[in-house]
């Protein structure tokens, strides 16, 4: 469905050239000489990099509906997640490079939005935080007690993250998957 720059909002989502992009900030511009124009920040769908484009005021575009359903993650059988629509009950089956980061943050059973553009997943919509259980880490050391002291940790789902010197193996934590961070412990 095409639209012109002026009608461009945050959050909708462009199918341009380049791929698919979803609009961060816009910003219309009328200087003094010369015609008006929109200067945009526009993060790819897909990879998640954000790059500034201009266009003309009145350049149509073409916007993409992206639906957004609610799936549950059943299994992964090698390198595929197979997901449950939740109402329909419609299995899906996503390759682990579409689901990107994402799938650092996914267990089996957990809920997870998936976008998707014409009938293929392009990208995944995550809580801020979850919460998943550390599989392996060195065990801190009775006295060492160093402020702020980190040490690596490998997840249930093979994410490694820095989380501090009392977390131990078998504790459930809570990371921020936004930035990959230990947050606290659950």
């Amino acid at each position: 469905m095409a639209v012109t720059t002026n009608d461009l909002r945050n959050g909708m989502t462009l199918d341009l050239p380049e791929g698919l992009f979803a609009v961060v900030e816009f910003q219309h511009v009328k200087p003094g000489k010369g015609g008006a124009f929109v200067r945009t920040k526009l993060k790819n769908v897909r990879t998640g990099a954000v790059i500034e484009r201009t266009f003309r005021a009145d350049e149509r575009v073409e916007q993409a509906i992206v639906e957004k359903r609610e799936m549950q993650l059943l299994y992964r059988d090698g390198d595929e997640y197979v997901f449950m629509d939740s109402v329909s009950y419609e299995q899906l089956q996503v390759p682990r490079p579409v689901l990107g980061e994402a799938a650092d943050y996914l267990l089996d059973g957990q809920s997870a939005v998936l976008q998707l553009y014409q009938a293929a997943v392009v990208g995944v919509d995550l809580p801020a935080a979850v919460e998943l259980g550390v599989a392996q880490t060195e065990p801190g050391v009775q006295g060492d007690r160093v402020s702020g002291a980190r040490k690596p940790a490998t997840l249930e789902t093979g994410l490694v993250v820095q989380v501090p010197l009392f977390v131990n193996p078998g504790d459930r934590i809570k990371v921020d998957t936004r930035s990959g961070e230990y947050i606290t412990r659950a």
